[in-house]
C-alpha cells in the first residue's frame, strides 16, 4: 500500500516468521464479517446489484468543510483485487468457509461501477464521496479497504488545509513521519498533506513515490557533533551553498545561535557566495519572543530577507496565536499534530447500503437505515450530487443531493431547502448560478476509466477548490455551515420510506 507499482517498490513487510505481507496486495485488508456475509450471499443465491455510499457525518477538527483524498490508492486497490493461492489456503484453514465459496473467491475480480468525487475537492457531511454499484458480494468485500484509504487521507488533507490557512501565505512543510502511526500513515499522510496545501514533506519515500518536493535542514545532533556551534554552521553552509537554514536553538538562541548564524552569513556575503535561500530555524522556547528578537538581529546585520522558520508541536491554533502576537515567522514546520490530526484522529466515514436491484429488474429499490439519532438516518436511493455556484463570484451556494436521472436547467429558478429545517429556503434566480455534477465515473464494469492527476496537480486543484468557499466557511473557529440539501424527489422518497417503516 505504500507505493504504486509503476512508481516505486519498497520491500515487503514481514508479518511473522515465514509469512510476508505484500503491501500492494490488499485483498485480505478487510474485516472478517465482510467475508462471512459474502459466503452468506453466495449460499443463499443473492446476486442482486446494490448501491453503497461512502460519506461522513461531521467535519473534522470543527472545520466548515473537508477535503476528499485517497482516490488514487482506491484505484490501485481495485485494480489489484484478487485472491492468491496463499489467501485461499489461509481462509481454508480458518475452518469456516466451504470449498465452493473458496472456489468462487479464487476467480474473484471486481466487475462493478465506482463513481467518486475527485481528490482535492471541498466536500461536506452526508454527501457521497464515493459510490459503489456492483453485485452485492463484490460491493461487500471492498467496504473496509475503501473506508481505510479514504478516511485516513481525507482526514490529513483537511488538517493540512487548516494549518496552511492559519499560516496565511507563509510556507508550511510536513515533517511528521517519525510520529506517524506507522510507515503507511507517514507516507500516505505526507501525500495528503501536500494535497491539502503543504509545500513539501521531509519524507523521502513519499517524495519518490508521489513526485512531491522533499524539504529539510539539519537536526541538533549535527551541531552537537562539532566542537562548537560556529564550525557546525560553517560546515553546513559549505556543504549546501544554495539553501542554508541553520538551527539556532541547540545551546542559546539569542546569545549563541543567532549571532553564529549571522557570522556565517556575513562570511558568505564577503566571499560572494550568498545562498539563494537562507535563514534560521527555531524548534523550542517562546517562539513569539525569540523570533521577534532574532528578526531585529538579522535586520540590523543586513539580512532582511533571511527566513525565520519555526517548528515544535505546531498546529493551526498555535500558528494563529503566534501570528496574532506578531511573530515574524516566514516558514512553518508542522509534524506530529498534522500527521496524526491530533485533535481529531478519525474522519468518521461510513459505508451504507442505499439501493438494491434483483437480477432482471429494471429499477433500483431504495434502502434506508433508520436510527434514533436523526443524523444517522441515511439518504436512500441511487444518487448523485450537484454543486451550485454563484455565476458572478464562483462561490459555493450549496450542494444538492438528488436521484440519478434528475435534470436541472440553469436558466430556471432553483429553490433549495434545508432537509432538517425545511422552512429554511433559498431561491436562486435563473441565470445567476451554475451547477457541476461532482460524482464522476472511476470504474465501469470493472474497468478503470479515470486517469488520476499528479499529486501536485491535485494540490493546485485543491487550492482553487478552497477559494470557492466563503471566508466565513474557512475560518477555524465556528465556521459558517455550507448547506447540503436534498432535491424534492429525494426528500419525498426519504420521507415515504420513513413513513412506511413507521406503519409496520
Amino acid at each position: 500500500m505504500l507505493y504504486r507499482p509503476d512508481q516505486c517498490r519498497p520491500d515487503i513487510f514481514v508479518c511473522r516468521e515465514g509469512v510476508f505481507m505484500d503491501i500492494n496486495h490488499l485483498t485480505l485488508l478487510t474485516d472478517l464479517y465482510e467475508l462471512t456475509m459474502m459466503q452468506g450471499y453466495f449460499k443463499t443465491g443473492n446476486d442482486e446489484t446494490v448501491v453503497f455510499d461512502v460519506f461522513y457525518r461531521d467535519n473534522p477538527s470543527g472545520s466548515g468543510y473537508a477535503i476528499t483524498c485517497g482516490l488514487d490508492q482506491v484505484i490501485d486497490y481495485i485494480k489489484n483485487l484478487s485472491f492468491s493461492y496463499d489467501d485461499i489456503d489461509y481462509l481454508r484453514n480458518q475452518g469456516i468457509f466451504d470449498e465452493d465459496f473458496l472456489e468462487y473467491l479464487a476467480g474473484y475480480h471486481f466487475t462493478g461501477d465506482i463513481y467518486a468525487i475527485a481528490e482535492g475537492t471541498v466536500v461536506f457531511p452526508r454527501e457521497p464521496l464515493l459510490k459503489v454499484k456492483a453485485p452485492i458480494m463484490e460491493a461487500q468485500l471492498v467496504e473496509t479497504a475503501l473506508l481505510n484509504i479514504i478516511n485516513h487521507q481525507s482526514l490529513i488533507a483537511t488538517k493540512a488545509s487548516r494549518v496552511v490557512y492559519a499560516a496565511g501565505g507563509s510556507g508550511v512543510m510536513e515533517f511528521g513521519l517519525r510520529r506517524a502511526q506507522g510507515p503507511d500513515a507517514g507516507t500516505y499522510g505526507a501525500r495528503a498533506a501536500v494535497i491539502g496545501g503543504c509545500d513539501g514533506t521531509s519524507n523521502v519515500l513519499a517524495g519518490k513515490c508521489f513526485d512531491i518536493p522533499i524539504l529539510g535542514t539539519h537536526a541538533h545532533s549535527w551541531i552537537m557533533s562539532f566542537d562548537d556551534e560556529y564550525h557546525a554552521f560553517r560546515a553546513y553552509a559549505d556543504l549546501y551553498p544554495d539553501s542554508c537554514t541553520l538551527l539556532v536553538d541547540t545551546y542559546d538562541t539569542l546569545r549563541s545561535g543567532v549571532p553564529n548564524a549571522i557570522r556565517v552569513f556575513e562570511e558568505l556575503r564577503a566571499e560572494g557566495h550568498m545562498p539563494k535561500h537562507y535563514g534560521i530555524r527555531l524548534d523550542s522556547g517562546d517562539l513569539a519572543y525569540l523570533t521577534k528578537k532574532a528578526r531585529i538581529m538579522l535586520d540590523e546585520a543586513g539580512f532582511p530577507d533571511a527566513v525565520i522558520a519555526a517548528s515544535g508541536d505546531l498546529d493551526e491554533n498555535l500558528i494563529t496565536s503566534l501570528k496574532s502576537q506578531g511573530a515574524p515567522i516566514t516558514s512553518w514546520g508542522v509534524g506530529t499534530k498534522l500527521i496524526t490530526s491530533a485533535d481529531c484522529p478519525a474522519f468518521g466515514g461510513v459505508y451504507k447500503l442505499a439501493a438494491s436491484k434483483p437480477k432482471g429488474a429494471d429499477e433500483f429499490t431504495a434502502k434506508i437505515k433508520i436510527s434514533e439519532n436523526p443524523a444517522k438516518i441515511t439518504n436512500p436511493g441511487n444518487k448523485t450530487i450537484y454543486r451550485i455556484y454563484g455565476k458572478e463570484d464562483g462561490k459555493i451556494r450549496g450542494d444538492l443531493i438528488c436521484l440519478v436521472g434528475e435534470h436541472y436547467d440553469e436558466s430556471d429558478d432553483l429553490t433549495i431547502f434545508d432537509p432538517q429545517a425545511t422552512w429554511k429556503k433559498s431561491t436562486l434566480a435563473g441565470g445567476t448560478y451554475t451547477m457541476r455534477e461532482l460524482l464522476v465515473p472511476i470504474f465501469i464494469k470493472g474497468q478503470c476509466v479515470y486517469k488520476s492527476p499528479s499529486v501536485m496537480d491535485i494540490r493546485s486543484y485543491c487550492k482553487d477548490e478552497l477559494n470557492t468557499l466563503w471566508d466565513e466557511s474557512r475560518r477555524l473557529v465556528n465556521p459558517q455551515e455550507v448547506y447540503v440539501d436534498l432535491s424534492m424527489p429525494l426528500y419525498k422518497l426519504k420521507n415515504e420510506l420513513l413513513d412506511a417503516n413507521h406503519k409496520k
